[in-house]
């Protein structure tokens, strides 16, 4: 397998679509292990104009949210197609977020995230959130793979 995605091929295995998809592309990928993701945020990103106007920040949600897709796609890029196929990643819990500095645009954040453990269907993470080598926030979740209706 290869061991970065773009934002197509991040396409094929997430349901999301802009403007919520929020990362552009997933590089250092250990299969079903670890992965960086990059999120190119931009002044034109679609929650930058109304937080804050004149002070722009990327929500910590969204930060999270963002967590999330990249453990999605390491998840469902690692597992056999045919298991993945027809299921959805659904978030089931978030703990110890933590948000050092706000992520303003023009930036590069880059998530670094590692699968912690699975036990069938639910699938635990944790990562952490860079500009420029600097931590902006850090994070653990859990996700379940289900059924798509």
């Amino acid at each position: 397998m290869t061991d970065s995605l773009n934002k197509d091929q991040i396409l094929k295995l997430l349901p999301h679509r802009d403007p919520m998809l929020l990362i552009d592309e997933l590089i250092n990928i250990k299969k079903l292990f670890s992965a960086t993701a990059i999120v190119n945020v931009r002044e034109d990103s679609f929650y930058v104009q109304g937080h804050f106007p004149g002070q722009p920040v990327m929500p910590g949600v969204l930060i999270v949210e963002a967590f999330g897709q990249a453990a999605a796609a390491l998840t469902a890029h690692g597992i056999d197609k045919s298991t993945y196929e027809n299921k959805l990643v659904f978030l089931m819990s978030v703990e110890k977020a933590r948000f050092r500095s706000p992520v303003i645009p023009n930036c590069k954040l880059e998530l670094c995230i590692e699968a912690i453990r699975s036990h069938g269907k639910v699938w635990k993470y944790k990562g952490e959130a860079f500009v420029s080598g600097k931590k902006m926030a850090d994070a653990q979740w859990s996700a379940t793979i289900v059924d798509r209706k």
